[in-house]
């Protein structure tokens, strides 16, 4: 590519008021890009900065309103912005996140996969640090829920209800 035709490209991408490549493109409720000018759903602000108890209660609101690509955005801010030693906790429950956001779209094997890979990384990261119950999380019944619903999206092969599939991070009941 030459330099023009590089210019070029970068001039029609979307970008923030810093410069920054983003897609602008409005997005449908598990975060699937629609055309522009199509009614989308509110995107999560990105870098918002959040105490954790506020991480969890925001990403399972919107767990609880069937959009699990937003909270793991909501995760994902609290991975990139978190103290060091609690990064792999908050990447473990995005993982969650977007596995369960595959397996509403239909990805089985995506979403199983990163079903099992952010309950791994979740259980691994309790064990490491000896806690137990971060934040009012239920690491252990969210870790069975995630391997659970990993087996039965692989056996399934069909997509889910993200709503109705929406794990308790603090294990509490509906």
């Amino acid at each position: 590519m030459n330099d023009a035709s590089e210019a070029g490209a970068s001039r029609d991408r979307d970008r923030d008021a810093g410069g920054r490549a983003r897609n602008a493109r409005p997005r449908d409720g598990l975060g699937r890009p629609l055309p522009y000018g199509s009614p989308g759903v509110e995107r999560q602000p990105e870098g918002v900065l959040r105490t954790p108890q506020d991480t969890v209660a925001e990403a399972q609101a919107l767990l609880d309103d069937g959009r699990p690509f937003h909270a793991h955005e909501v995760f994902e801010d609290a991975w990139k912005s978190g103290p060091a030693e609690e990064r792999a906790l908050w990447r473990g429950l995005a993982q969650l996140a977007v596995g369960l956001t595959h397996a509403a779209r239909g990805n089985a094997t995506g979403g199983a996969r990163l079903l099992r890979r952010g309950a791994g990384a979740v259980e691994e990261w309790a064990i490491e640090s000896g806690r137990e119950r971060p934040y009012g999380i239920g690491v252990t019944q969210l870790v069975r829920w995630a391997r659970d619903s990993a087996a039965v999206v692989e056996r399934e092969a069909a997509p889910v209800d993200a709503r109705a599939w929406a794990p308790r991070l603090r294990g509490e009941p509906r």
